[in-house]
């Protein structure tokens, strides 16, 4: 059983209807960095909530880093703040959109990964390149790093709910198969 879930990172994105002036934002933005011939958008780094994110001249923005999805759409709010404050109008913003949740947690006991490797489908284990087992699941859609010590990682919700369900499946699978 998993005794707490920590959300490790949360990604999410926002699209604005207009260009978005680079240049212009990182002359009134303090805590920004562009240097295009490296990388094509503006990157933003803010300690409250701390996040950082990826401006992009079409409009895109890409918040990561928050510890919470509260804290990722706190961020992009901020990032409209200070591109507004920089004079771009940026009225019409599509739906901040959660992308990707990051969480780990530790399950009370070792796991057996060879016998999870050669017992479960879309389970993958190549211990001499990576000590962790990738185990793949549909449904909520996820993607799962096992440790032999219990750690486990789980990447893809799109939802805490999402990730709960998901670390609540894989703990069943690997009860069904007795390698907890």
């Amino acid at each position: 059983m998993v005794d707490e879930l920590k959300i490790e990172n949360v990604v999410a994105s926002a699209t604005l209807s207009a260009k978005i002036p680079l240049n212009q934002v990182v002359a009134h933005l303090p805590g920004t960095e562009y240097e295009p011939e490296q990388f094509p958008g503006l990157v933003y780094r803010m300690n409250d909530p701390n996040a950082a994110a990826l401006i992009f001249n079409s409009g895109k923005i890409v918040c990561t880093g928050a510890n919470s999805p509260e804290g990722a759409k706190e961020a992009i709010n901020k990032v409209l703040e200070g591109v507004q404050e920089a004079g771009v109008d940026v009225d019409d913003v599509t739906d901040i959109k959660i992308q990707n949740i990051v969480a780990s947690a530790q399950l009370d006991g070792k796991l057996r990964l060879n016998e999870i490797a050669f017992t479960l489908r879309n389970a993958e284990y190549e211990p001499e390149q990576f000590p962790g087992l990738v185990y793949r699941i549909e449904e909520p859609e996820a993607a799962f790093l096992l440790f032999g010590s219990g750690k486990i990682v789980c990447t893809g919700g799109r939802s805490i709910e999402d990730v709960k369900e998901a670390v609540k499946r894989v703990e069943e699978d690997l009860k069904e198969i007795d390698a907890l």
